[in-house]
């Protein structure tokens, strides 16, 4: 497979996935925080397409038991049988936190209910959670990841072009980053920061902190470009037509950098979303009722979670495609950009 297959692989599957989880409100059938206490660790909701008599619906519909206690039980007489609904009215939420919408994408009537990925203990939907925590983690990845290039690219950009002192200097202070095994250092300044604050500011602290730990490896790799740029034919003869450092910089350096940068962001993004994940999975994340994805993975360290409940593995399989799709284009980025360097 050519790197432009896998670019446009990757692009195409991250596109889709951001673009459910930027939707959640509309895709999840339940709000995060709805709890249906019946129905603890219930099961993922079976879809059916043939009914008890042997009939074939188009429709997908699913059977419910008010009196047995379980939101999936099949009923003798085929009397409860709830079809799923399309585009239907539900709870409130904001498309993109913005615009406020009552439609969902899918849904069944009263008294049935649709859990896709089962519950958690309190009869949370994990499907909802799910989807809803991806805003979390996903956009932690992504703020964090481009705090961490911006911050790379200024550093590495000023160590390379004035040189000397400077560079001596910046580049000791990237040496000492790139020492520090940075996961350990994250959980370091994160436990070492208030455990209760509102869920933005540690949302806040979190991106600040995964910025701040990673750095260091764009701005050295950075380095190395504006190094090999500043010395090339054309930006010597603008110099000595007497171009400025800052249009020398800004018009013919800087643009050298960008593919680096680039496809650092597409490294950095699912490592700062593991981490996130990490993080609250160890209790250092957003806090309860919020969801992220390492938050629904937390019950895992409950060992009768584990033998008792396995669509509690679920959403960490789900995490698996979204790794994939950005290794996939960090891989077409890095072909790119090594053939263009040769």
């Amino acid at each position: 497979m050519t790197y432009r297959h896998k670019l446009w692989t990757g692009l195409i599957l991250l596109g889709g996935i951001h673009t459910v989880i930027l939707l959640a409100g509309f895709v999840a059938p339940y709000h995060f925080a709805t709890q249906y206490r019946e129905f603890p660790f219930a099961p993922p909701t079976r879809l059916h397409f043939v009914d008890d008599q042997g009939r074939f619906h188009w429709r997908p519909f699913v059977y419910a038991s008010p009196d047995s206690g379980s939101p999936d039980e099949t009923q003798a007489d085929g009397k409860h049988r709830y079809p799923v609904n399309f585009l239907v009215q539900g709870c409130a939420y904001k498309i993109g936190g913005i615009f406020p919408a009552h439609r969902h994408l899918f849904g069944v009537a009263e008294p049935a209910e649709i859990f896709l990925l089962g519950t958690d203990e309190y009869g949370r939907d994990q499907f909802s959670r799910f989807l809803y925590g991806g805003q979390i983690s996903l956009l932690s990845g992504l703020l964090g990841a481009s705090f961490s290039v911006l911050f790379g690219l200024a550093i590495g950009s000023i160590a390379g072009f004035y040189g000397r002192w400077i560079d001596d200097v910046l580049m000791r202070v990237v040496e000492l980053f790139l020492a520090c095994p940075w996961l350990y250092l994250l959980f370091a300044v994160r436990a070492a920061l208030p455990l209760h604050l509102p869920e933005w500011q540690v949302f806040t602290l979190l991106i600040a902190v995964l910025g701040l730990v990673g750095w260091a490896r764009p701005a050295r790799l950075i380095r190395g470009v504006v190094l090999s740029a500043k010395e090339r034919n054309f930006v010597l003869a603008c110099r000595g037509f007497g171009a400025s450092n800052s249009y020398l910089l800004f018009r013919h350096i800087l643009p050298q950098t960008y593919g680096v940068a680039l496809t650092q962001m597409t490294l950095l993004i699912p490592q700062y979303v593991l981490a996130e994940v990490t993080l609250s999975f160890l209790g250092l994340g957003v806090g309860e009722p919020m969801p992220s994805w390492g938050s629904l993975l937390s019950y895992l360290q409950q060992y009768y979670v584990l033998e008792s409940y396995w669509w509690m593995f679920l959403p960490a399989l789900l995490l698996v495609p979204t790794f994939l799709a950005y290794k996939a284009v960090s891989d077409a980025l890095l072909e790119r950009v090594g053939a263009v360097s040769l």
